[in-house]
């Protein structure tokens, strides 16, 4: 036992002393001091105290969250509570209790209209922004039900990842887009200078979304023909969405209303609630409006 750790020492001599061995014998044989044994196994049981208490925490952020959280976003939100722990220890508690956030899948390609030029690639894939309101970017994703399908149309600010409006509706019309940019318009009047990213989808060609752009001092931006890539940071929240919230969940949506009430819930997690890396740890909402007070 050359090699062995004082504490390696005392685990073997508490393991036998429950098997009821004569705690002086083994004591003398492993050939550890008395004081020494217990000082370890006091340390033991600390460690496991502690952990105890940060797998308990873990589960509540884990499930506060419905199941959506990772290693990276449960550590974080341990942090933001006040909890110091190493993230490979919250990895490996979250082992233990079979607590696995839920893993992107197959990313569903927007509805596209006729591929004309309307608007340059003024965002050319540069996705950053030094303050809200400079940057936003929308698109329209696909839900599939046994029921039929739906379309979701949200606008997301490239600065916060904030969701700033949406519309949910049974086809991808031009009432859906009105929707989602009065609602916008609501919020924040005042968009002077501001780039609105798209796809190159007829909802983004269309007369009506061009006037009102220039009526809000907006300028437009449309991505390439057929490229994802060029609108990859609403494709990553098309895919987050459905990740965390519909799939394996479709049967449980058994209307439109069912999916649009989970949706909208889900939107006010996600704004309000869910931390991220790109803003710092906080929520979209809560970080904004940080900005905005610096």
């Amino acid at each position: 036992m050359g090699c062995t750790t004082q504490g390696e020492k005392a685990a073997i001599v508490k393991e036998l002393k429950e098997k009821g061995y004569n705690l002086k014998y083994l004591l003398k044989t492993i050939g550890i001091a008395k004081s020494t044994y217990y000082y370890e196994i006091k340390k033991v049981d600390a460690v496991k105290l502690r952990n105890i208490k940060v797998a308990k925490e873990i589960r509540i952020i884990f499930h506060e969250n419905k199941q959506r959280y990772g290693v990276r976003r449960v550590h974080k939100e341990l942090e933001n509570r006040g909890i110091r722990v190493n993230h490979k220890r919250v990895q490996r508690l979250m082992h233990d209790m079979g607590l696995m956030g839920k893993r992107p899948k197959v990313k569903y390609h927007s509805y596209l209209g006729n591929i004309g030029k309307i608007a340059p690639n003024i965002i050319n894939r540069d996705f950053s922004a030094s303050a809200p309101l400079q940057k936003w970017t929308t698109d329209v994703s696909q839900f599939t039900f046994s029921w039929g399908k739906c379309y979701f149309s949200p606008i997301l600010d490239m600065y916060s990842n904030e969701i700033i409006s949406y519309d949910l509706s049974m086809s991808p019309n031009l009432k859906q887009i009105r929707n989602m940019l009065e609602n916008a318009f609501k919020k924040f009047p005042t968009l002077e200078g501001l780039i609105l990213h798209s796809d190159q989808g007829w909802q983004y060609q269309h007369e009506y979304f061009r006037n009102k752009l220039k009526e809000h001092g907006i300028i437009q931006s449309m991505s390439r023909k057929g490229n994802c890539l060029d609108n990859c940071i609403m494709e990553t929240f098309f895919g987050r969405v459905k990740n965390e919230m519909y799939f394996g969940n479709e049967k449980r949506f058994d209307s439109f209303d069912s999916f649009a009430i989970a949706l909208k819930e889900y939107i006010d997690y996600y704004n309000n609630d869910r931390i991220q890396k790109k803003t710092k740890w906080m929520p979209p909402v809560k970080y904004r409006k940080a900005s905005i007070s610096i």
